[in-house]
């Protein structure tokens, strides 16, 4: 009898191991199948419109000259009609021009015109890439995060039908970018936490004062999420207070998950024991990856103000001449960047950017009948529209409610990092109320928003053991809710994507006279 009872046990733990691998793949195939349908959206018919869109009359001109002389040059006045021109022409030069931005983005968007040339396929491939990655990521920080496949897979299709994620993942500027670089670096931060947590319970189990003592040694995700967070500083400095948010927010985490294993004096176990871990892995981490984007400046010489400091004396002159330069164009540049005030027809209050009140035309071509199809007596438009999926967005307000009270009454974590992570992103620019500033900037909020909704759906579900009555009601309107952002999407599809619809179709979507 004992020998049967310890080979059925024995079998069950040979089926045990078995089954561990295929629910592993069963929380990679969920995420990679909405990535794929993620990526098909955005690589179909990449290169239309065949135009420099916005600011792409920017960014893969620097980019192009980055690749070519490791620094961003002057353009001629034509040198769009150039380029786009047949046969092509790409009126290089070497005089250096005056750049807003740091150089990784632009080094990025230059990776694609480097294999496939300076057309607006090069220009958006990357992006494209980053954009469907950052479906994939967040369908498993979702996973994640709240322990559940679905929640994170949902999670992961709202984000591939947002409609200003898909238009900011199809066009070659900064934003998508850094949007991937942020939300990389909140994923980094939470495996560490997960593995922290880990150790910090095999702490607690051996008693004393082990949870007080405990050091975590090399923490290499949180190493990679300061090094992330540094580069996104080096796309756009809007990473900036992102890097000192998440740097807060590991700190509390550590405090919180000593004092949870048994520490007697968490706070201070955390200040003695990770505190400068922290700021070596984060800001210093993030500091010395910043630096090292604008090695392309520092090792050319004919640079903007590369120069500048040759020559002149002064207290710092103990620093040498090219760093000193470099901090001279970093002064120049935030200058330039918080005094921006020439008036946009676009620009638009932070106050209005999460009920969409004022998007983006990127793109715009009145089509007249009879030309590219048009078949209608009014004429066509051909648009592309930085909109928010408007269901989606404004469900999402509903669902930052309820984070707020899932953090502040329940004393949820998951909650208070979506919204640490919302405030790190979208908080700074109400600073700026007279700055010109627009609403794609908040391609790097979209992440977050959709874990939020996410979140909430999953608690429309109701927690396990409800009824199969209250599961059911739940699972109908979570389910609504998602079909209904699906069904938006497809019906503005249009006007992300240079569709050319008749007149008519397209006064049906301005939904209110501020998107005109």
């Amino acid at each position: 009898m004992a020998l049967a009872v310890t080979e059925r046990r024995q079998q069950r733990e040979r089926e045990t191991v078995r089954a561990a691998p295929a629910k592993d793949r069963y929380r990679w195939w969920g995420p990679l199948a909405v990535a794929v349908f993620a990526g098909v959206l955005r690589l179909w018919n990449l290169g239309y419109p065949h135009a420099f869109v916005f600011d792409e009359t920017y960014y893969p001109k620097d980019a192009w000259a980055l690749w070519h002389t490791g620094y961003e040059t002057a353009w001629p006045d034509n040198a769009n009609q150039l380029i786009l021109g047949d046969p092509q022409v790409i009126p290089t030069g070497k005089a250096a021009a005056f750049i807003a931005h740091p150089p990784l983005g632009k080094w990025i968007i230059g990776l694609g015109t480097h294999f496939w040339g300076l057309h607006p396929f090069g220009w958006r491939i990357a992006v494209a890439v980053l954009g469907t990655l950052s479906v994939l990521m967040v369908a498993r920080i979702g996973r994640r995060l709240f322990r559940s496949t679905l929640i994170g897979c949902v999670a992961g299709l709202l984000m591939a039908v947002d409609g200003l994620q898909f238009v900011m993942s199809r066009v070659g500027l900064l934003d998508g970018v850094s949007a991937f670089l942020v939300l990389g670096a909140f994923g980094a931060l939470l495996v560490d936490r997960d593995r922290t947590r880990d150790l910090l319970r095999a702490a607690r189990a051996e008693g004393g004062r082990a949870a007080d003592e405990v050091r975590f040694g090399l923490r290499p995700w949180r190493l990679a999420a300061g090094v992330l967070l540094g580069a996104a500083c080096a796309v756009k400095w809007t990473g900036a207070p992102a890097l000192a948010v998440f740097t807060v927010l590991v700190l509390l985490w550590d405090q919180a998950g000593r004092r949870a294993a048994g520490a007697r004096h968490p706070w201070r176990s955390m200040l003695r024991r990770d505190l400068w871990p922290a700021a070596v892995s984060m800001p210093l981490a993030g500091l010395l990856t910043y630096v090292l984007s604008w090695t392309g400046w520092l090792a050319t010489d004919g640079g903007y103000d590369r120069h500048w400091a040759d020559g002149r004396s002064g207290a710092f002159s103990w620093v040498p001449a090219p760093l000193r330069s470099l901090w001279h164009y970093h002064s120049e540049i935030w200058h330039f960047n918080t005094t921006l005030t020439s008036p946009h027809t676009y620009q638009s209050n932070p106050w209005s950017w999460l009920v969409q009140g004022r998007p983006v035309s990127m793109y715009w071509e009145q089509v007249q009948n009879g030309q590219k199809g048009c078949t209608a007596p009014e004429g066509c438009a051909s648009q592309i529209l930085a909109l928010g999926t408007p269901v989606l967005w404004w469900a999402a307000c509903f669902a930052l409610a309820y984070a707020l009270y899932r953090w502040f009454f329940r004393r949820d974590w998951r909650s208070g990092a979506l919204l640490a992570a919302v405030a790190a992103v979208y908080l700074p620019w109400f600073r700026y109320q007279e700055r010109t500033v627009f609403s794609f900037y908040m391609v790097v909020l979209v992440p977050f928003l959709c874990l939020a909704v996410a979140q909430m759906l999953g608690a429309m579900l109701g927690p396990e053991g409800s009824t199969p009555s209250r599961r059911r009601w739940g699972a109908a309107g979570a389910g609504l809710i998602v079909v209904a952002v699906i069904g938006c999407f497809a019906f503005f599809y249009p006007l992300y994507t240079a569709e050319v619809i008749p007149m008519s179709d397209w006064h049906t979507r301005m939904w209110f006279t501020s998107w005109i």
